[in-house]
């Protein structure tokens, strides 16, 4: 039977007006969001470094919002239960958080169900972190170059503490042991707090740490032999970085804010202006600067490129460290 044209014609209007009203609805959304506080995860304990920094940016983009950003710590697993929790929220734009760099490795490793190139919406790189080894006070070890010397004279010997199996901490002393030609033994803690506690208590012969040493530096507890980034730290300018000392490996885990996949465009830009304003305060400067964090900002889309890029370098890292079998052991 030939369905007539009037008729044909009222279905087409009836459908081209359910998608003009959809769309009408959904700008007025955007337009209208946020109405309600958000809320950021951060996959980390309260009063740490990461933390610190992410609610100074959750203050002021809440400001530049018009509503405020509540902090929800959720830590564990190297950040990734934190990671898994924002992949898996509503994309509605009221749930944001951090996205370590790490999720590019710990997704290919299992500890993390998601993949970091599909399931986040990225909207600002935010800064890095300053990572070093530090020895105590009262160590054999008084530069990197006799650390280095006692480990070849002891192959396996000489022992570090780090924040466990496949972080940031234990990729990076490996990476460096493999420039050095050198074999160490790594000792994982929990966390960097019971890594500090681990060398402090003479359990540990180094430790592999972001800035955690930094106070116990300074008031002549500990022995900062070389920190990772690509230039000296502000604070410890006399001492080298690795590459000063002719090792090429550089390791400063920068830190992102991101939503799930699938956020409204036009409540992306809303939160990607916020969180270039918030990067771009006194506020964000005056904690990075206590932490020794640098600044690194990057906008969603090439945030969204680096991470693809590092995503890459990993899979050649893992295997190269054998880190799937290190993470089974």
């Amino acid at each position: 039977m030939t369905t007539p044209r009037s008729v044909q014609r009222r279905h087409v209007l009836g459908a081209l007006g359910a998608t003009t009203l959809a769309a009408a609805s959904g700008r007025l959304f955007a337009q209208s969001w946020p109405e309600r506080p958000i809320t950021f995860i951060c996959p980390w304990p309260a009063g740490g470094t990461a933390d610190q920094s992410m609610r100074a940016l959750c203050t002021v983009a809440g400001r530049v919002l018009g509503q405020s950003i509540a902090v929800e710590n959720k830590a564990g697993a190297s950040g990734m239960i934190g990671a898994k929790a924002l992949a898996s929220a509503r994309p509605d734009g009221y749930t944001i958080g951090q996205i370590p760099i790490s999720v590019t490795r710990f997704s290919q490793l299992g500890t993390l169900q998601a993949d970091p190139r599909k399931d986040f919406t990225y909207i600002a790189r935010t800064s890095g972190q300053t990572f070093g080894i530090a020895v105590p006070a009262n160590s054999p070890y008084k530069t990197l170059q006799e650390f280095v010397a006692a480990a070849k004279a002891k192959p396996g010997q000489v022992t570090y503490a780090h924040a466990g199996v496949g972080g940031a901490t234990h990729v990076g002393m490996e990476e460096f042991a493999g420039a050095a030609g050198i074999q160490l033994n790594h000792v994982p803690y929990k966390g960097g707090a019971e890594a500090l506690q681990g060398v402090l208590g003479g359990h540990v012969d180094a430790l592999a740490d972001s800035s955690s040493w930094a106070p116990h530096v300074e008031a002549g507890k500990l022995r900062l032999l070389a920190t990772w980034g690509e230039q000296r730290t502000p604070r410890f300018k006399d001492v080298p970085t690795l590459k000063d000392l002719g090792y090429n490996v550089v390791v400063d885990a920068p830190n992102g804010i991101g939503a799930p996949k699938g956020v409204d465009p036009a409540i992306l830009a809303k939160l990607r202006d916020a969180f270039r304003q918030a990067v771009a305060s006194p506020e964000f400067k005056a904690v990075t600067d206590k932490i020794d964090a640098p600044v690194m900002y990057l906008d969603g889309p090439d945030y969204e490129k680096y991470v693809n890029t590092v995503y890459q370098k990993e899979t050649v890292l893992i295997d190269k460290l054998k880190l799937r079998e290190l993470m089974k052991s």
